[in-house]
């Protein structure tokens, strides 16, 4: 069974930033892509970012410009950096894996994120 984790989370104040890490116990480097989603009190999931097999990545508004995903294919390891953080981004960021254009396969457990004013 594949896991994920993700660790680097916490508490930071405004304009702050983190790096949140994703390990996966298998090779990533074929993996269709690596998204990260994010999902605040009361709302529902979403989608933060991903990362394509080919490196290549694509973000939503909200992270454009400020967040930026990254991974090292020796390691299994896939990165959030996140810069500029304001309330808003408050949230558990979940990692996750794709092997096809459908839907997630797998999913870590969650890391909570919070940005205090």
């Amino acid at each position: 069974q594949v896991q994920l984790k993700e660790s680097g989370g916490g508490l930071v104040q405004s304009g702050g930033s983190l790096r949140l890490s994703c390990a996966v116990s298998t090779p990533i480097s074929n993996v269709y892509r690596v998204p990260w989603y994010r999902q605040a009190p009361g709302q529902q999931r979403e989608l933060v970012g991903t990362i394509l097999a080919t490196g290549v990545t694509n973000y939503a508004g909200f992270a454009k410009g400020r967040f930026s995903i990254s991974k090292d294919n020796a390691k299994n390891m896939v990165y959030l950096q996140m810069n500029n953080l304001i309330t808003e981004d408050t949230a558990v960021y979940y990692c996750s894996r794709m092997l096809d254009a459908s839907s997630p396969d797998d999913w870590g457990q969650g890391i909570q994120v919070t940005v205090s004013s």
